[in-house]
């Protein structure tokens, strides 16, 4: 979770990630931060993140990206 919460604060700093709920749905995470963390966390995690997981689902929490990363490493 260490890892995934350095990314997130090298994308934005400026934002408290634990406390956010609707970081797509709010506009807070953009398009562009979404790709560049989609980057991040392949290489972090060694895990490939398919067109079909880049949801708002996925990445709209803290929680639910961690769920995306271990499910995506646990069926590597």
């Amino acid at each position: 979770m260490e890892a995934l919460m350095n990314i997130l604060n090298e994308i934005d700093d400026s934002v408290n990630w634990m406390e956010e709920a609707a970081l797509v749905d709010d506009r807070i995470l953009d398009s562009f931060g979404v790709i560049t963390l989609i980057s991040e966390l392949e290489d972090t995690f060694d895990i490939q993140i398919e067109a079909s997981e880049i949801v708002p689902e996925n990445f709209n929490s803290v929680n639910a990206m961690w769920t995306m990363i271990n499910r995506l490493q646990e069926n590597s």
